[in-house]
């Protein structure tokens, strides 16, 4: 249970919960509770709902936001104890509580958002009451946004388990009440969950749960403040590949029997709200440099870990320069593949310097993606992504192999 709650209309039980999970949010998250206050009611007034504040005991006054911003919807706040972060501990206390209140449908909308509108809480919870059991957003993003998701994680999450979900750890989810003991329950529970990793360990359990999955369209960009995307790279990647990796060995005898993947449904095609993404800026210079510095780092452990045939592959490409590079994508998808099978049969802390070791790599074939599409429209960068995840599951056979 939660260190500290405040309930002050003592709500015993509600149909619907939208959690925010925040730390130190004062600044943004009144206006993210006015915008959900508006979407419970303009959309969902029939239902007994209310707001959930999950937070890190935030020092800056966001309980208080939180509780004068706008909106008639009832509110809790909860409260990890003092030095307990990440939002995967916010989150474990919003189970509890949507559990207590008996929720049919939860949604979690992250509290930094700039652009929320009233739809996007009816376009994560609608589907759940027509009978989708989790709702990933689908978001406009700029081809370069989100690399991590576009390289690593849906190409690997959509050979593993079967379906495309393209943005699995975007941060905000729609999921019926009958997730709440397979999130509580979960064989997983490691630092990686509570910080970076709780939102693709979410997706990975709800994927194995057999419920049905659904994709909602946001027509929008999801604007966030500006953050440096290298300022958290290194442990940001740590933590969700490190999780996909730790849920792998768990679910191991399902995704072994998927052999291709099926297309999601999706809501909200009607979506009026169409822009344009917000511009991303790539540093290929930087790029390139940290793909090499991994050479000097990190060559003796790629010889030991990876198939006989890679690491020739990885010389090749760092003789091509910086003019001509690139990552062929069936020598990344063994990468990947060989680094999960040695991370299975490694203990700590082998293990993270395992990590470490494939983001030099991770960040070349980022650098690849950027030459190969920078003339390239989003649709067609779509396109080029989606053809890298039919290399993935046409070599999947080989990852079996090597995992038995």
């Amino acid at each position: 249970m939660p260190f500290y709650e405040e309930n002050p209309k003592e709500i015993k039980k509600a149909d619907l919960v939208v959690g925010i999970p925040s730390c130190n949010e004062a600044e943004s998250i009144g206006y993210t509770v006015e915008q959900a206050s508006k979407g419970i009611r303009q959309y969902f007034s029939s239902l007994d709902s209310v707001l959930v504040n999950c937070d890190n005991n935030s020092t800056d006054g966001t309980k208080d936001v939180f509780f004068s911003a706008p909106g008639d919807v009832p509110r809790i706040y909860l409260s990890t104890p003092p030095g307990t972060s990440g939002k995967g501990s916010n989150l474990r206390n919003l189970y509890e509580k949507a559990r207590d209140l008996q929720a049919k449908v939860v949604v979690v909308v992250e509290a930094d958002i700039k652009n929320i509108s009233p739809h996007w809480i009816r376009n994560l919870a609608e589907p759940v009451l027509k009978g989708a059991g989790y709702v990933c957003p689908l978001y406009l993003r700029h081809k370069y946004e989100a690399t991590l998701t576009s390289s690593v994680v849906y190409p690997l999450m959509r050979c593993l388990y079967g379906r495309r979900v393209r943005q699995p750890n975007v941060g905000d989810f729609g999921f019926t009440g009958k997730l709440l003991d397979s999130f509580l329950n979960s064989p997983l529970w490691t630092e990686s969950v509570q910080l970076y990793g709780v939102d693709i360990w979410m997706t990975t359990i709800a994927l194995n749960s057999r419920l049905p999955i659904c994709q909602a369209v946001m027509g929008v960009p999801k604007i966030h403040r500006v953050k440096d995307p290298y300022a958290h790279l290194s442990v940001l990647f740590q933590q969700v590949v490190r999780t996909i990796f730790d849920q792998m060995a768990i679910y191991s005898n399902f995704w072994l029997q998927v052999r291709w993947s099926k297309p999601t449904s999706l809501f909200g095609t009607d979506s009026h709200e169409v822009e344009t993404p917000l511009p991303v800026e790539v540093n290929v210079n930087q790029l390139y440099e940290r793909f090499l510095q991994g050479f000097d780092k990190y060559q003796g452990m790629w010889e030991r870990m990876y198939d006989q045939t890679i690491c020739p592959k990885i010389q090749e490409i760092r003789s091509l320069g910086l003019q001509h590079f690139s990552f062929p994508t069936q020598t990344w998808a063994r990468i990947i593949f060989d680094a999960a099978n040695a991370y299975h049969r490694m203990g700590e802390p082998e293990r993270a310097t395992l990590l470490d070791s494939l983001l030099p790599l991770y960040l070349g074939k980022v650098l690849s993606f950027v030459k190969k599409t920078e003339r390239m429209s989003l649709q067609q960068a779509e396109e080029y992504i989606e053809n890298e995840c039919t290399v993935f599951e046409e070599n999947k056979p080989y990852l079996a192999k090597i995992w038995e």
